[in-house]
């Protein structure tokens, strides 16, 4: 909006004003339980919000001034309040002035000292005002103005105890409950939102399902937020008469989702993947005067019984759910009833329901405060504003219609007003429907013809998985496997084919190199700034190693010179006769060879000392030199490369202690990596921004913040000996004296932990008896130490909401065994991750940061393959899981392709670093040359040709991490007989369809061929060990 054009509303301002500060003197004297005692509140806002989203310090400006103004500070007391702004913000700020609560406006200038004595002005009316002042705890505010204010508040010395959470108080005296003027924009915004969805989008939708028209997410979510500047459109539709298209803007931008990936919360972008005729999710969000709403509805395209069912389960819930919210009712009853009757129709849906139904809505996009979950204590009162979320994720659909549809999720999600006693909650969003019959879309009989195809692309059972995985049966047409083996490749072709688009894309011509090498400059050293810092020993023209400051001092032409150590080389000394000789090697370039010649030079093409020699009949003296020039460059490189591994440890924020009870805990818990010390079990507790592992007697404490959390699993002792829960870090913390990005609290699952041997029954049970007693006890004991822990998890991801924290639980039935580092372990697939929890040192992959995955030695023969997994961030060296077991080859590629990873497969092991290192040397030629399909092009070739160059190709020990000699020789082919495989075993015979009879005649051809050979080479034998004997004598 331009300058000329703003006004702010005098009577809005002053009687929300009065209305806010009437509440604080009413809660003063009737025992501070909305203001909790605070004397004096502080509100800042630092740098201008994201278009469409306000946080409560400018939702609060928004609400008094309707205006945002950033760089403003507000210090407001039941008496006062104190702006301070800039002076263009002060010109709009002082028509204020006058009301009955005094306007008090400070100008801030160009004068740093004087700015500084605004903000200590305000200081000072905080203290005067009382002791307590209400702050924001989870300030996101940033700027120069911001921090500079913060900086002056710390500096004020106000007590931690003494600050209180401000966030509750304007959500209960100010932002909650709207006045008629806010409902009004609110229900406007509401009817925009449903008129755009239901009239302009569903249209959209259902021309492009019938037509049979390929368009991506992307490509119709933006088509839809276009759709906000038509205002021809908006005129049509049932809104206000003075409605203003000017004024909306959007609060969640238009988000499209199917084909089997759905994110509920609609808080990713729409992807690139094409529509899916099959579950549809679309949600939107329109604000009008700053004031949001929210819509969002599931359209199904010919729907089986099964999720018409589950489809009106959802409805039915959420009717039930809006049907409870009046004024008085807890917001908590609310979301246990709906609950409770999804427990009744439906238990085993408990786990696909959301931890809350809903939340406030204003100017703030999102009112924590206000969260309709099953802890929430806030009562729900007349005014209030919710946007009413009903989900179901991950659906398993009994009978999917095609590939895409084996899981999806359903979403309901509508704008509320809460109405006066008894009164149910007034719908906003009403105009858009979500009856069945009106989010359900048949298609007449075009596409049933299709059906009977896709019983062949069923999974197969297990056992004919099983069965059929031999190499001669894997080529017959009628085997099952063909099928499935013809799906993966045509869906893998398109994930490739995706793959190298984005690449190019990405990295368009031009694009920089990504190895980083430009970035190498010269260092400069400096030994001592003044003369006189020189030590006193150097007077004695001799030979000095000054620790301290890193440098050798040496005497030339009768002058100390001092070389920092960095300069030098290498030190040795020559034993010779009655003397000896010290030789000192000064780095120069062209000294190195290969990867070490990297020392960058300020000018290369200056002169140079290689080396200076001195001579000394004093040999102990020159030993003990060249042990303490030796050992000081020693310990320089020790403390580069240490300060090079502490690069990415970022120091933690403090954890805040939760004081007002006594915090969850997990005891006899012991943490890895393990503390140094005795081996004693500590104690896990939860608090309100982190975990804090207290050691033993609780001499050590160990703090993880849920902000550095990027994962959280909680794998059970099924086959195990021990109960985990894992959380793997964005960035690595300190524990002890090294760096940990992985941390886990783990008991012990084993009976050991448990001494029966006072036990009564043990005198008078023995046997068979006595030992099925304890295994029922074991399975006992084990059941109830990882109900334990999994409760426990779900506590901390509950604690850690705010931050998309959420429990992983690693797939066991997918697992697979391999060696990511030492040893065989059992690596296991999750939700979004492939992790190794077992063993330190520990895995974790987090899938959407793999760019593709390549399987090497995938030969025939071979009992063993490997796994490379390359990232997206090509900087990133691969990561190698060897030694894996053949039989794991095919779930292995199930499990990549049911993820969309793109994988590719070879019968050698390939040099990564040279391969890498051409990646990020020229990205944009790597893609124009085809990008990763040089993986997969020897893969496709099934020629003869191709078995000869394999067999006669040596892997030599520097390449191949992890050998495969003993599967090699207990193969029972020869290089022969890999020939003879591709003279015969090739696709032209196959396809002729011989019959049995023949294969027979054929089989008993080559037997008599072979037992020929047998009688000629034992007779050769024969006639030369009786030829040998003749010799002998």
């Amino acid at each position: 909006m331009a300058d000329d054009q703003i006004v702010i509303d005098k009577t809005v301002f002053h009687e929300r004003l009065n209305n806010f500060v009437t509440k604080w003197k009413a809660d003063k004297r009737s025992g501070d339980q909305t203001f909790n005692g605070a004397s004096s509140i502080s509100v800042v806002v630092g740098k201008a919000s994201e278009p469409g989203s306000y946080l409560k310090p400018a939702a609060f400006q928004l609400w008094l001034l309707g205006y945002e103004f950033p760089a403003t500070l507000f210090v407001l007391t039941p008496d006062l309040l104190q702006i301070v702004t800039t002076k263009k913000k002060a010109s709009y700020l002082e028509p204020l002035k006058g009301g009955k609560v005094p306007v008090e406006i400070l100008v801030r200038g160009k004068d740093a000292e004087e700015n500084k004595k605004q903000f200590q002005t305000c200081i000072d009316t905080i203290k005067n005002a009382g002791k307590k002042v209400a702050v924001l705890k989870k300030d996101n505010s940033t700027g120069g103005f911001a921090d500079e204010w913060k900086a002056a508040f710390q500096a004020a010395d106000i007590k931690e105890d003494d600050q209180v959470d401000l966030a509750l108080i304007l959500s209960n005296a100010a932002l909650s409950v709207k006045d008629e003027k806010e409902l009004r924009l609110i229900r406007d915004a509401s009817r925009a939102s449903s008129a755009l969805m239901t009239n302009y989008f569903v249209d959209e939708m259902s021309t492009i399902l019938d037509e049979e028209k390929k368009i991506s997410h992307r490509a119709l979510s933006d088509k839809v937020s276009n759709k906000i500047d038509d205002q021809n459109f908006f005129k049509k539709q049932k809104l206000a008469s003075n409605f203003d298209t000017a004024q909306l803007d959007w609060l969640t931008p238009p988000t499209v989702q199917s084909g089997g990936s759905y994110d509920v919360k609609f808080a990713t972008e729409p992807d690139d993947t094409n529509l899916h005729a099959g579950v549809i999710i679309a949600g939107l969000g329109l604000r009008y005067q700053t004031y949001g709403s929210m819509v969002a509805r599931t359209y199904m395209v010919d729907p089986n019984k099964s999720q018409e069912a589950n489809y009106k389960l959802l409805l039915s819930i959420h009717e039930l759910i809006i049907a409870s919210m009046k004024d008085g009712v807890v917001a908590k009853e609310v979301y246990n009833k709906a609950l409770n009757s999804l427990k009744s129709k439906k238990p085993e849906f408990e786990k696909h329901f959301p931890k809350n139904v809903g939340y406030g809505i204003g100017t703030e996009n999102k009112d924590a405060t206000l969260l309709l979950s099953g802890k929430n204590l806030r009562v729900l009162k007349d005014g209030m504003t919710f946007v009413v979320s009903t989900t179901l994720t991950d659906l398993e659909n009994p009978s999917p219609q095609d590939k895409k549809s084996k899981s999806y999720s359903l979403v309901l999600t509508d704008t509320v007003r809460i109405l006066a006693a008894p009164q149910a909650a007034a719908i906003f969003t009403k105009d858009t429907p979500s009856d069945l019959g009106e989010v359900s879309f048949f298609f007449g009989d075009d596409e049933e013809p299709e059906q009977k195809p896709k019983k062949k692309a069923e999974r197969p059972s297990i056992a004919a998985s099983n069965i059929t995985k031999t190499r001669t049966r894997h080529e017959r047409p009628t085997n099952q496997d063909a099928e499935k083996e013809a799906q993966r490749r045509e869906h893998q072709k398109e994930l490739h084919q995706k793959k190298q688009h984005n690449g190019l894309e990405t990295y368009g011509a031009g694009a920089a190199s990504l190895n980083g090498t430009e970035e190498k400059k010269f260092k400069k050293f400096e030994s001592y700034k003044r003369d006189n810092q020189l030590p006193a020993t150097v007077a004695r023209l001799e030979i000095v190693v000054d620790k301290k400051n890193l440098t050798v001092i040496l005497p030339i032409m009768g002058r100390p010179v001092p070389f920092h150590i960095h300069t030098i080389k290498n030190a040795s000394h020559t034993p010779e006769a009655d003397f000896t000789s010290l030789r000192i090697n000064f780095l120069s370039p062209g000294q190195g060879v290969g990867r070490k010649d990297d020392q960058p030079f300020e000018d290369p093409n200056a002169h140079f000392i290689r080396s200076l020699t001195f001579r000394s009949h004093d040999v102990n003296r020159i030993e003990n030199i060249t042990r303490d020039i030796t050992d000081l460059k020693k310990d320089v490189v020790r403390r580069e490369q240490e300060k090079k591994q502490m690069e990415d440890v970022v120091e933690q924020d403090k954890l805040i202690p939760i004081k007002s009870r006594k915090p969850f805990n997990l005891d006899m818990i012991f943490m890895r990596p393990a503390l140094d010390g005795k081996r004693i079990p500590g104690t896990v507790e939860i608090h309100q921004n982190g975990l804090r592992y207290v050691h033993g007697g609780g001499g050590v404490k160990i703090d993880v913040l849920f902000s550095n959390m990027k994962h959280l699993f909680f794998q059970p002792s099924q086959h195990e000996l021990i109960v985990i829960i894992h959380v793997h870090l964005k960035n690595p913390i300190m524990i002890g004296k090294k760096k940990a990005r992985d941390v886990q609290f783990v008991r012990e699952a084993t009976e050991m932990q448990f001494d029966e041997t006072g036990n009564r029954k043990r005198r008078h049970k023995f046997g068979d008896e006595e030992e099925f007693e304890q295994e029922q006890e074991e399975r006992r004991r084990r059941a109830q130490l990882d109900k334990e822990f999994k409760n426990f998890a779900e506590k901390i991801a509950d604690a850690a909401r705010n931050e998309n924290v959420s429990v992983d639980i690693p797939y066991r039935e997918l697992g697979f065994n391999g060696v990511p580092s030492r040893s065989s372990v059992l690596i296991q697939p999750t939700t979004d991750c492939l992790v190794q929890l077992t063993e330190p040192p520990f895995t974790c992959l987090t899938l959407a940061e793999i760019e593709i995955v390549h399987l090497e030695r995938v030969q025939f023969g071979l009992r063993n393959f490997d796994l490379v997994v390359v990232f997206k961030d090509y900087n990133r060296p691969p990561v190698h899981i060897n030694t894996i077991p053949v039989e794991s080859l095919e779930p292995v590629k199930d499990w990549l392709d049911s993820v969309d990873i793109p994988f590719s497969e070879g019968p050698l092991n390939l040099n990564w670093a040279t391969i890498m290192k051409t990646v990020t040397s020229d990205p944009h030629a790597f893609f124009a040359d085809g990008g990763w399909s040089f993986l997969s092009t020897e893969s496709d070739d099934e020629g003869a040709e191709e078995e000869e160059e394999e067999s006669a190709f040596e892997v030599s020990e520097s390449e191949l991490a992890v050998s495969d000699e003993s599967s090699e020789e207990d193969s029972e082919f020869d290089e022969n007989a890999s020939d003879d495989m591709g003279d015969e075993g090739s696709e032209e015979d196959f396809s002729e369809g011989e019959d049995w009879d023949e294969l027979e005649k054929k089989a008993a051809r080559k037997d008599r061929e072979t037992a020929l050979e047998d009688e000629e080479d034992r007779g050769k034998k024969s006639s030369k060990s009786s030829g040998g004997a003749k010799r002998k004598r």
